[in-house]
């Protein structure tokens, strides 16, 4: 393994070794409290623009498959990890997570005091950082993270939303047959819209028996609209995705449109967000963010708690209740995690349902989608 350099905004400057690609690279920090499932998060298009430190110590020890892929390739900027397994043991394993890395030019660091930086994110919050294998330096290393533009600057869903609609016609994964179901006649017909969407969200829409035909983000809300009134389609499901979401100007002009034609619509994180500042009630940044898959939730409609997967740096205000019904609550810290708008066939949650990786009590949300639909 060669030698890594790390410096941090707040003026930390650290030496690591390299077992991913070489070269230097540039995002914001955070850390993920999930004990397995580095290959799903490491594809999940959410963390487009982000360093990744795992607080599991042992990473790279199953190794990687493409079944477990959730896009088409690795979206972050680099894997942060206390100890990295080379010799991995899994009958599903096709590959190293160095080979992985490799393939999709992503910087991994390990033999690094994960618990060290997780705790200063914790203290400091999520700030930008840069990594390189080939600039020792720390005066030059400030210098390019300094002139550099901040994830916030950066409009990420324009790289990983789809450039041309498809049909996604998988349902889930069989944990028996050791694939993915084939779907079932759909009761509904909806249009995703692709702001970074995960397979297994499109995965188990289809298995809550909905057809699912996904979108880009420069979508159109006339043309979605003219659909739903020619009785073509259902309801509109607005995904996931990395980034700040009140740079997304376009977006949020295009659902205005649709809330204003009352057409049902279900949204999870980034779309949870859109949905707020499309209703005039702007986002904020937490100090770390939601990254793992053990943050319990509150369902305020049984009482009961969910141990649910969460990726996100916004969170939707408080004052949104003049306009909707909470119907979650992050037990961790009391934000917003799901809401149910008052005078509108829309929902949303801020949580991860598909839960991939992570538990998943959350899946029953898939269905009440098709439920408002059918109401």
């Amino acid at each position: 393994m060669s030698k890594i350099w790390i410096y941090l905004e707040n003026g930390t400057f650290l030496e690591a070794k390299s077992f991913g690609a070489e070269g230097t690279s540039i995002g914001e920090i955070v850390f993920n409290t999930s004990l397995s499932g580095y290959q799903e998060i490491m594809s999940d298009p959410s963390y487009a623009g982000q360093f990744v430190t795992f607080t599991m110590p042992e990473i790279g020890n199953v190794g990687v498959n493409e079944q477990d892929m959730e896009s088409k390739k690795a979206h972050a900027k680099g894997m942060i990890v206390r100890k990295y397994q080379e010799r991995y043991s899994n009958f599903r394993a096709e590959n190293s997570l160095k080979s992985f890395l490799l393939k999709y030019n992503i910087i991994g660091i390990c033999d690094i005091d994960t618990r060290f930086l997780t705790k200063m994110i914790r203290t400091e919050g999520a700030m930008m950082m840069i990594a390189s294998t080939v600039i020792s330096d720390k005066t030059e290393l400030k210098k390019i993270l300094e002139s550099s533009p901040r994830i916030e600057d950066v409009n990420y869903i324009e790289q990983v939303s789809t450039k041309n609609a498809y049909k996604h016609v998988s349902g889930t994964y069989s944990q028996t047959a050791f694939e993915y179901e084939v779907a079932s006649v759909p009761e509904a017909n909806i249009a995703v819209i692709d702001f970074g969407v995960k397979r297994n969200i499109l995965n188990e829409l289809v298995q809550a028996k909905m057809a699912v035909e996904v979108l880009p983000n420069d979508f159109s809300a006339d043309e979605l609209i003219s659909r739903y009134k020619a009785k073509e389609l259902d309801g509109v499901f607005l995904s996931n995705g990395p980034g700040d979401p009140l740079v997304l100007k376009k977006e949020q002009e295009q659902i205005k449109k649709l809330i204003a034609a009352k057409i049902p619509m279900f949204g999870i994180c980034l779309g949870h967000q859109l949905l707020s500042i499309s209703h005039g009630y702007d986002t904020f940044k937490l100090k770390f963010g939601h990254h793992g898959g053990n943050h319990p939730v509150k369902n305020e409609k049984t009482g009961l708690v969910e141990i649910t997967a969460q990726n996100h740096n916004y969170n939707v205000p408080d004052n949104i209740v003049e306009i909707a019904e909470v119907t979650h609550t992050n037990l961790f810290d009391n934000t917003i995690e799901g809401l149910k708008y008052n005078n509108a066939p829309i929902f949303s949650v801020q949580h991860h349902p598909e839960s991939s990786p992570g538990p998943k009590e959350s899946r029953y949300i898939f269905n009440e989608f098709l439920s408002l639909i059918k109401r």
